[in-house]
């Protein structure tokens, strides 16, 4: 499933309280994915690492109860005790911590309860982990604790990825580079012995690390400790062509009216900075001159362009350009 469909999933199973688990390779935003949910509806969030936990550190500590004479169970102070309440328990990286910590997690899942603490009303549980085969440090989940859990299968999709970079401000270079090329997004190879490999985890990184003021000599050794050497040197090599783009503020404000550039690096990097430039403006003439702009380019990244900016809520529908704009290309849309 693309990361749009798990979002929409997960919405829909945490207002029923439906147990859900997230399987996917690691660095695709599994955990970001539960962090906007709560985020988006004003849910409190609670990330929960197992892996960290005895099993007695979930189901409490037994003390005994001199007035009632009886032995009861101190509840762990992470748990959300408020009953009126409202937020998502998210268990990250459940099956790496031991088949005996997973064994507390039962009833919690199931139940809502462990020992004397039960989970308020307004909560509900999401988990997430590696897949076996990604050579991660994993233990196989056992049937009971599967069993208890929708079980969804995230995959990387780079449509998804990109309406997610413009929305949250990634260096147009990053953009770009991976318009023009989608397959390194995600290459993550389990059989390869590799510390750094492109997830869209660790180009955020990349984006961070364009923008930390790291000197020009240190930044190819820095980015291929995000990604690994080869694809940081094909990186900044295709960021050294962004000095080739025309002026985008001038072709904003109208004044470079046409191109003539069939340089595709080029071109996918004009492409992501005219819609992160035009993010930044609700202005009318400015969303014109882009699209008048359009015209001139080779048809499909006039396309790629348009798309974006419509995907990025910026409106091209009533400009005074969009009637010259669908008449040329309508062909392509059909």
């Amino acid at each position: 499933m693309k990361a749009s469909q798990i979002y929409d999933a997960l919405t829909h199973f945490a207002k029923e309280k439906l147990p859900a688990f997230i399987w996917g390779p690691p660095g695709i935003g599994k955990s970001s994915i539960v962090k906007q949910i709560a985020k988006d509806h004003d849910y409190e969030f609670i990330d929960l690492r197992l892996s960290l936990l005895d099993p007695t550190d979930l189901k409490g500590i037994p003390f005994f109860d001199k007035d009632n004479l009886q032995a009861v169970w101190a509840s762990p102070n992470f748990l959300p005790k408020d009953p009126n309440s409202k937020g998502i328990l998210f268990l990250d990286e459940i099956n790496t911590a031991a088949p005996s910590v997973q064994a507390s997690a039962y009833q919690l899942v199931l139940d809502r309860k462990v020992g004397d603490y039960e989970l308020p009303e307004g909560w509900s549980i999401i988990a997430a982990g590696n897949r076996e085969n990604d050579r991660g440090v994993t233990y196989r989940m056992p049937p009971p604790l599967a069993n208890r859990f929708v079980h969804l299968e995230m995959a990387v999709d780079f449509e998804d990825w990109k309406r997610w970079a413009y929305q949250n401000g990634i260096n147009p270079a990053v953009i770009g580079y991976l318009s023009f090329d989608k397959s390194k997004l995600f290459d993550f190879d389990p059989t390869r012995n590799e510390h750094s490999f492109p997830t869209p985890r660790s180009w955020e990184y990349v984006h961070k690390i364009l923008h930390s003021g790291v000197s020009e000599a240190l930044l190819h050794e820095a980015i291929a400790g995000a990604i690994g050497k080869e694809n940081s040197v094909d990186f900044l090599a295709f960021r050294k062509v962004m000095h080739q783009l025309p002026d985008i503020e001038a072709i904003v404000k109208g004044e470079i009216k046409e191109i003539e550039e069939d340089d595709t690096k080029v071109l996918f990097a004009l492409c992501a900075g005219l819609v992160n430039r035009l993010k930044q403006s609700s202005d009318k003439a400015e969303i014109d001159h882009v699209l008048a702009f359009s015209l001139s380019l080779p048809p499909e990244f006039a396309i790629m362009l348009v798309k974006d900016m419509q995907k990025n809520a910026i409106h091209v529908e009533n400009a005074p350009h969009w009637d010259a704009w669908v008449q040329k290309f309508s062909y392509l849309l059909a």
